[in-house]
């Protein structure tokens, strides 16, 4: 979707500021969101995609007043409201007030560790073979979906050539929908900052993008 998230080459928000030894939580709620959000993918049945466009899918005036963990703890409850695991009554009060639901599958404490060392491989092996190869020049698609993509916008329309395939991955735009995997080729495109930007643009910058093979269209 075309949000207050894809900020990328976006002008007016000043410059990005580092913070010198930042810590991984400025505060020990934060450090609650990340484990809760992450605890709960198994009982609401959630994926990675699902949880990015629930923090994402918000007008940019709720989008810019949240912090990063605040976005996350909105994304969670809407979650939650979405799937009728908690109401809008419990979640003003704070606690618990009707029966709880059957949940898929849940995360115990003493599968913490173990789970999250195992990580997860979102590569998949498909029949198609893949489209574009090494060196071949591709144009973005300029698309405007509503619902959840990966590709930016300032790269949609413009130029870049095919500099490494990844192999296939889950398509996150179908994936975020509930629409399935729908695996694809994914490509590492690099685009001059020139045909991004123009010529104003320092001539020597260079932008590398990983899209998704039908973000993609042939030079011909």
């Amino acid at each position: 979707m075309n949000g207050a998230h894809d900020m990328g080459g976006v002008m007016g928000f000043g410059p990005v500021v580092a913070e010198k030894n930042e810590p991984v939580f400025h505060f020990e709620w934060e450090r609650r969101v990340r484990a809760m959000t992450m605890a709960m993918g198994a009982p609401m049945g959630s994926n990675i995609d699902q949880g990015r466009f629930a923090r994402e899918d918000r007008s940019p005036s709720d989008y810019l007043s949240k912090t990063y963990y605040e976005l996350w703890f909105a994304g969670l409850t809407r979650m939650l409201l979405d799937r009728d695991l908690v109401t809008a009554e419990e979640l003003r009060a704070g606690l618990s007030i009707h029966p709880a639901k059957p949940v898929p599958r849940l995360l115990k404490a003493e599968d913490v560790a173990s789970v999250l060392a195992k990580g997860r491989s979102y590569e998949r092996t498909i029949q198609q073979p893949a489209r574009f190869k090494t060196g071949d020049r591709v144009r973005a698609r300029n698309m405007h979906p509503t619902g959840h993509t990966r590709l930016p916008r300032y790269v949609r329309g413009h130029i870049g050539t095919v500099m490494h395939t990844h192999g296939a991955h889950v398509f996150p735009d179908s994936n975020a929908a509930g629409l399935g995997e729908a695996p694809q080729w994914l490509y590492n495109i690099r685009f001059t900052g020139r045909e991004l930007w123009g010529e104003a643009a320092d001539p020597a910058v260079t932008l590398s993008v990983d899209a998704w093979e039908s973000y993609l269209e042939p030079i011909l």
